[in-house]
């Protein structure tokens, strides 16, 4: 048995005692931890004939090594010398370490890579895209979208509605009738992507469900298989391929910006798969969106978007994702509602509070107390991100009746609270894009 055994989630601690106490040479160092939780460091080759530079580097990683047991690499091959075009990409997604500007820390990792980016804010004048997002599924994404794109057509917003939920299709069935679907889907066109048809397709993605045709705009939906679904668990096995000359995000933007090209939409309403793996990623953090984040009072779902927040804040990242994201209260029940909601709204802001507001240095201390530099809001705060909007729990929504065939009243009932605070966050965004 190893004597005082080191853990991978010691790692990090470990490394910044070890760094405190270590003489730090002044170039630019990348720690990086690969795919086996092993961490080694990687500065730039042209150093390589330096041999002051040299010895430093050598201290620093023994020190580093021992401090980490297991963890750290053997004698010998604790640091790697790093090509131009290999430091060009450790730079894109390396964090530097909190009080040490000049040392980057990079995890290799076989899943999860796009929770450690943060992509810009769309242009103004763009089509306005929102991500509808849970950490669990059945909490009503589908019906919200169905929902929340009939509301914006109805207002003469045109809507582009796209399932990427791609392993639990059924947006689309609940939206469009059967004679109704468009020939090719979103895994379709992935695939055919592949080989360079995907362009091809681009014409035959989308169908208009028959209840918004008499709707003052227009609605549109891409769905993630088509009228046949064909060979779709083999279609499904090759999405997410990587391809050499553009990553998985990349095609997902083409595809977006290819649609929105054809269709002109005011709104993009993206239903995301549910959970933390990198599909979901993709659709939170790199396509410019804001974020509904689906949530229900319980604590298995507070506890997972605590392990996403805190991975947020611990690598910077807080303040390139927080303006974007608004709570939603889904599945809100009927009896004792405020009594409900009041606990949620105590779990979201000690949750917004804690990892992604700025610390004022008292947790009482209002919106109206904080500079505008600062991000921060009071525990009842109607406009903050912590604040839930509710999509209330009805009979008629749980029957499990085709979207299609939804009585209006059933709809109504269950998201005009829902509908209305929407329309004030989208007003508040547009007058905060307006500055």
């Amino acid at each position: 048995m190893i004597d005082n055994p080191v853990f991978f989630d010691d790692m990090r601690p470990r490394v910044v005692e070890a760094l405190r106490k270590a003489e730090i040479p002044n170039i630019d160092i990348y720690l990086v931890r690969n795919l086996y939780g092993m961490l080694r460091i990687s500065v730039s080759e042209e150093f390589e004939d330096d041999q002051a530079c040299l010895k430093a580097v050598n201290r620093l990683a023994d020190k580093l090594s021992a401090a980490l047991g297991t963890h750290g690499h053997p004698p010998g091959h604790r640091f790697l010398f790093a090509s131009d075009h290999l430091l060009k990409d450790l730079a894109k997604t390396a964090q530097p370490i909190e009080g040490f500007g000049n040392v980057f820390w990079e995890d290799r990792l076989i899943t999860g890579e796009d929770w450690w980016t943060i992509g810009e804010p769309r242009a103004n004048g763009r089509a306005r895209r929102w991500t509808l997002y849970s950490i669990k599924g059945g909490v009503g994404r589908s019906t919200t979208a169905a929902v929340l794109a009939r509301h914006l057509a109805g207002r003469g917003q045109r809507v582009l509605v796209v399932d990427l939920d791609l392993e639990s299709p059924g947006l689309s069935s609940a939206m469009l009738d059967p004679s109704a679907q468009p020939k090719y889907g979103i895994a379709d066109w992935f695939v055919e992507e592949l080989v360079g048809q995907g362009d091809l397709l681009i014409e035959e993605l989308t169908a208009e469900p028959t209840w918004a045709q008499e709707l003052a705009g227009a609605v549109a939906v891409a769905p993630a298989h088509g009228r046949e679904p064909g060979e779709y668990l083999a279609k499904l096995g090759r999405v997410y391929m990587q391809r050499t000359d553009a990553p998985w995000i990349v095609r997902l933007e083409r595809l977006l910006t290819g649609l929105e090209a054809r269709f002109d939409p005011d709104f993009v309403l993206i239903e995301s798969r549910s959970g933390l793996h990198d599909i979901a990623a993709a659709t939170v953090t790199d396509l410019g969106a804001d974020i509904l984040l689906f949530a229900t009072d319980s604590e298995n779902c507070w506890t997972d978007y605590e392990i996403l927040f805190d991975h947020w804040r611990d690598r910077n990242l807080a303040t390139k994702i927080r303006e974007r994201l608004s709570i939603v209260s889904a599945l809100t029940p009927e009896l004792e509602t405020e009594r409900y909601l009041q606990g949620f709204r105590q779990r979201a802001w000690d949750l917004f509070r804690d990892r992604l507001y700025d610390d004022l240095g008292n947790a009482s201390l209002s919106a109206s107390n904080a500079s505008d530099e600062e991000f921060s809001f009071d525990l009842n705060d109607e406009d903050a991100p912590h604040d839930p909007i509710a999509v209330h729990w009805t009979r008629g929504l749980a029957a499990g009746t085709s979207l299609r065939d939804l009585e209006r009243t059933a709809v109504w009932q269950a998201y005009a609270e829902f509908l209305g605070r929407f329309d004030r966050l989208v007003a508040i965004n547009d007058r905060e894009s307006d500055r």
